[in-house]
């Protein structure tokens, strides 16, 4: 059976571009309909594309390119347990960001090739991990700072018709039931009573 190549492609967002990894997969010889592409976070390994691509489509022999090692994971624990399954599986990974593991190395010399990898692996997989965490501190004082703004996350509250008031005295007078109170001013069971609650 024929040894076959795919590609890994991943961004974090819908908005983000992956033209730039394309082509250098293509540019490497990685056919375009063998190149699998994801956008989501490199939080973890659970993307659509990434599965499909680890536990249906490669099998013993193949070869998977990638642009950066971080296109796998962000997490270097995630890292070194997906080139160690790739490893055992039979399927080589290659990086073209780092050039050890493009180089087919004699098998005697093959023990100095896996060292210098391991070793770019690790450092490498630390600044993927360390770039993550920043990210997230700097989402998380983003939010902080808009907080601190009164900048309200999530949808907009409705607005509320002008005669939202009169429409709930009536409720407390007695003179319109809660269902038609809801139908009149547009809102939902749970915000009509925090409505009427907040004018107890």
């Amino acid at each position: 059976m024929e040894n076959r190549t795919y590609g890994y492609a991943r961004v974090s967002t819908r908005e983000q571009n992956t033209d730039r990894q394309i082509e250098a997969l293509m540019k490497f010889g990685v056919p375009e309909q063998q190149i699998i592409i994801d956008r989501a976070s490199g939080k973890d390994t659970e993307r659509e594309g990434y599965q499909y691509l680890k536990c249906q489509i490669l099998r013993s022999g193949d070869t998977l390119v990638i642009k950066e090692l971080d296109r796998l994971s962000r997490s270097k624990a995630d890292i070194k347990r997906e080139l160690e399954f790739f490893k055992k599986m039979g399927v080589r990974v290659k990086i073209l960001d780092l050039p050890t593991t493009l180089t087919d190395f004699p098998l005697e010399q093959l023990w100095i090739q896996e060292m210098v990898t391991a070793i770019l692996i690790e450092v490498l997989g630390a600044i993927a991990e360390n770039e993550r965490m920043k990210i997230r501190a700097r989402q998380q004082e983003g939010i902080a700072a808009a907080k601190r703004k009164n900048v309200r996350f999530g949808r907009p509250p409705k607005t509320l018709p002008a005669n939202w008031r009169e429409v709930m005295e009536a409720v407390k007078r007695g003179e319109m039931r809660p269902v038609d109170a809801m139908r009149e001013l547009g809102v939902s069971h749970s915000r009509f009573y925090r409505l009427y609650n907040s004018m107890l």
